[in-house]
Order: structure tokens, then C-alpha cells, then sequence
């Protein structure tokens, strides 16, 4: 050997589980075996170094999984600002762009949900591969949790039409085909972008005025993407105010109920009301549900509200029928947030109890596309109000996407058919099919069909023709008071 040496002894440096870490090694200048000293001193330090080699390694595995994300390998939001700050430093210093990229996978709920939590950590993974894929080295992906990442796309060029060719690539990357076992999945995103100096100067800002673009590539129809402008933040200011305007409005009791009736077809009379909201604003005057329903559902404070209509709407069906009124059903519309609390039963149950009013007299309407969510525990939970004598309704009918086979075993009295095919029925043959075979559909099973939205006579002689069983809409009656409900039925003939 060139060095001398004429002997080696090596001894494995083990885990204390049993596993090889490495090897130590002694050379000797002479041909012979170890001393009991130099194996006592060797078996000493191998022991010592396995010790300090796991340590290493378990620090080393809790700062990367302190910094990344368990499933994807990819940074995690620990990681995120630090990348980002020293990006803008570098921009700073070098005059260029630093792109934050805010990416929302479109549907992803729906991937989980059919085709099971597996999957869907699957599809994640391979959509983080081909996001790595699309950026250089010096770029960063990281994964926010859930089906939401961030790009850091580091030293930009100051041109936004180099910037989109890199967008498209990613966005063409994550619409690709997945193979998942026996499935071919195609998903697409929201994608929000903000450019580091226009769109701020902070990783907080940048970060914040790209997820408020991304929002606005999901109100623009999602699979798209969006640059970042000012009036995104002023808007997000109007929904954080609005938020606090209706907490207020629970406190202070600014809502009211409104009730249009519902006509039998055949003998015109009144049968049922459905109670819509209205918020009495104390400077905006009325607001109409569109306006607020949606903040609502999104922060949770449906829950309140909707609790509050059930029992006003009981309370008030109750004391029109104390006040002679001959008995009608009212209805009440049940959002998917309400419907998925687990007390939902419960709340009906008080509403009826508090009111004094009998549980056949009320009835809740379920969106179709609500239903179709989670269908076992909706006809669970369908069943158990049922059981109360409560009926049940389907409102918006035609615009989900609930199957024959599923339709038939839901316990509903009723089906209503949405207002977007009533609009042009009388003139138009696609939503005269939709309108026709809805209401032949519900009398085939045992449902009553209601037309919403009528407004004309060539919709009520459609309807008639057509055999629909019951009509509500602008034709009859706008919605009105509870009051002018009362003077509406004591004065028909």
C-alpha cells in the first residue's frame, strides 16, 4: 500500500436498533490482529458514534419535517417567508421581479369524496411532482395544505408576457390526464398571481394580494388565472365589513321574514307559503339575500340565522292558523351548512316545540346539489325528519346532478323545478323536455311537482297542458308580509 500500512480492522458503527450507519476503520504498519485495549477502545467508540450519527440523523429528519410537508416532500409554510424574503432581497438589490404564484386545485373535494382519501393524496402528489417540474432549481413549490400551493418564482424578468408563458406551462402541467388505478382524472386550478414590486413590498402582502386573486379566478368560472389589481383588496375590505355587519344583525334582529304563496294549479287555492329572508339594514335599507347569504355560509353564521327563520316561520304559520287562517304548510329553505350540523334534527325539533305547531305543517326545502353531496347521510337525516311528520322537499330541481337510483330512495314529498327552465318555457323546447319529463318524473314517483318563477299566462297554460302540479311566482303573488298574507286569504273567494 502506499501509505504503509499492512493491516485493517473494520467494525460496523450499528443503531441501537441493529441498523449500519457506517463503518469504523484502524490501519496498522504491521501484520497482526487488534489488542484487547484497541478493541475494548474500538467497541467504546463505535458505541459513542452510533450515538452521535442517530442524533444527527433525527435532527436532521425534525428540521425537514419541521420545514416540509409529510405527504409531498415539497416546503411547507414554514419555509415559505424565508424563501420568499431572500427573493425580494435579491430583487431589490438586482432590480427584477420576484412572482408569487397562489394555485387552488378546482374540485378537489369531489376527487376525495367518490373516489376516497387515497386517491386524493395521490393526485396531490403527482400534481406537486409536475409543478417541480415546470420552475428552475433556484424556485420554490411549496404546499399551504389541503389542495392550495404557492410558486415563488425568483428572479423574474420585468415582463408579464414572460411571466403568463410560465403560468400556462404550469397550468397545461396540472391539467394533464392522472391514471389512478382503473381512473383517468383531469383536474384544473385557480390560480391568483401577485409581482413583487407593483403588487407589494412584503412576503405578507404578496402573499395575501395573490389568494385574493386566485378567488377571483374561482369567481370568473376557475381554470384560469389572474394578475393581482388594487380593487381586489377593496373588495375583500366590503366582505370583511359585511361579515361584521351581520353578526350585528343577528344581535340586533334585522331580519324579516317575507312568505310567497303556493297555488294549487288545478283549483287555485293557497296551499303553502315559503319564508324568504330579507336583512332590514339600518343605513343599506333592504338587502336581498344574494347580497349577504353567501357571507354567511362561508363564515358559519348561517347557523343562527337559519335557526332563527325556522322558528320564526313556525311561530308565525302557528299564529296565522290561532288566528282562524285555514292550515297551510310553510317552507323553509335548509342551506348545506345547516344541514350538516349534527344537532339540525334537534334545532327542527325545538322550532316545532317552541311554536306549537304541527310538524306536518312544515316543510324543508333541500337543494338537489346539497342532497347529492354526502347521500347516505342525507337520507339518514332526510328519514329522521320524516319520522317527525315533517315533509321534505327538493328545491332547485334540475340544476344538480342526483341520479334516478338515488332519487328514488329519497323520502321527498315534492319536487320543484328551478326558475331558469320556467323563464322561456312557453317558447323554448329544451326547457319545455326539462319542464315535461321533471314533472312526468316526479308523478311516476309519488312526488308533487311545483313549477318556481311563473310569471305568465303562456307558462301557466304550458303547465296545465303539462300536468305540473302546483305553481309559485310573480303571477300569483311577489313575496309578501305576513300581514298581507293574512288579507290575501281572508278576502279569497
Amino acid at each position: 500500500m502506499p501509505y504503509g500500512y499492512r493491516s485493517c480492522w473494520s467494525t460496523p458503527i450499528l443503531s441501537h436498533q441493529g441498523a449500519v450507519l457506517g463503518v469504523f476503520a484502524m490501519y496498522s504498519m504491521t501484520v497482526r490482529e487488534p489488542i484487547e485495549a484497541e478493541t475494548r477502545l474500538i467497541d467504546f467508540t463505535t458505541h459513542i458514534a452510533g450515538i452521535a450519527i442517530e442524533r444527527k440523523l433525527a435532527e436532521d429528519q425534525i428540521h425537514f419535517m419541521a420545514n416540509h410537508d409529510v405527504l409531498t416532500g415539497l416546503p411547507n409554510r414554514a419555509l415559505l417567508e424565508d424563501r420568499l424574503s431572500q427573493a425580494i432581497l435579491y430583487a431589490q438589490r438586482y432590480d427584477r421581479w420576484v412572482t408569487v404564484v397562489f394555485i387552488d386545485l378546482d374540485n378537489f373535494k369531489l376527487v376525495n369524496d367518490t373516489l376516497g382519501h387515497n386517491a386524493g393524496d395521490e393526485l396531490l402528489k403527482t400534481v406537486a411532482g409536475r409543478m417541480v417540474e415546470c420552475v428552475r432549481a433556484t424556485d420554490t413549490v411549496v404546499r399551504l395544505g389541503g389542495d392550495e400551493f404557492v410558486i415563488v418564482l425568483f428572479d423574474q424578468p420585468t415582463n408579464v408576457d414572460l411571466i403568463s408563458e410560465t403560468l400556462q406551462m404550469i397550468r397545461a402541467a396540472i391539467a394533464a390526464p392522472v391514471h389512478i388505478g382503473e381512473h383517468h382524472l383531469r383536474t384544473t386550478a385557480s390560480i391568483g398571481i401577485a409581482n413583487y414590486p407593483n403588487d407589494g413590498a412584503s412576503p405578507e402582502a404578496l402573499l395575501a394580494n395573490a389568494d385574493a386573486a386566485m378567488y377571483r379566478a374561482k369567481e370568473l368560472g376557475r381554470d384560469n388565472f389572474q394578475f393581482y389589481t388594487p380593487e381586489f383588496n377593496s373588495r375583500a375590505h366590503e366582505k370583511f365589513v359585511l361579515q361584521g355587519e351581520l353578526r350585528n344583525a343577528v344581535a340586533r334582529s334585522e331580519f324579516v321574514l317575507l312568505y310567497q304563496p303556493q297555488v294549487d294549479l288545478r283549483s287555485g287555492r293557497v296551499f303553502a307559503v315559503e319564508a324568504l329572508i330579507r336583512w332590514n339594514h339600518p343605513t343599506l335599507g333592504v338587502v336581498p339575500p344574494m347580497t349577504f347569504i353567501p357571507t354567511a355560509e362561508e363564515t358559519g353564521l348561517i347557523v343562527p340565522i337559519g335557526d332563527w327563520v325556522l322558528h320564526e316561520a313556525c311561530r308565525q304559520n302557528k299564529a296565522w292558523q290561532d288566528a282562524g287562517l285555514p292550515p297551510m304548510t310553510v317552507c323553509v329553505n335548509v342551506s348545506a351548512r345547516q344541514f350538516k350540523e349534527k344537532n339540525l334534527v334537534g334545532r327542527v325539533v325545538n322550532a316545532l316545540r317552541d311554536s306549537g305547531l304541527e310538524a306536518s305543517y312544515l316543510e324543508l326545502e333541500l337543494t338537489e346539489s346539497l342532497i347529492m353531496q354526502d347521500t347516505e347521510l342525507a337520507v339518514a337525516t332526510m328519514n329522521e325528519l320524516q319520522s317527525l311528520g315533517v315533509q321534505i322537499s327538493i328545491d332547485d330541481f334540475g340544476t344538480g346532478y342526483s341520479s334516478l337510483s338515488a332519487l328514488k330512495t329519497f323520502p321527498v314529498a315534492r319536487l320543484k323545478i328551478d326558475k331558469s327552465f320556467i323563464n322561456d318555457v312557453a317558447e323554448d323546447e329544451n326547457d319545455q323536455a326539462v319542464a315535461s319529463a321533471v314533472i312526468s318524473l316526479g308523478q311516476k314517483l309519488n312526488m308533487r311537482v311545483i313549477a318556481e318563477g311563473v310569471e305568465t299566462d303562456d307558462q301557466i297554460a304550458f303547465l296545465l297542458k303539462n300536468n305540473c302540479d302546483e305553481m309559485q311566482g310573480y303571477h300569483f303573488s311577489k313575496p309578501v308580509s305576513a300581514r298581507d298574507i293574512e288579507n290575501l286569504l281572508n278576502h279569497k273567494d
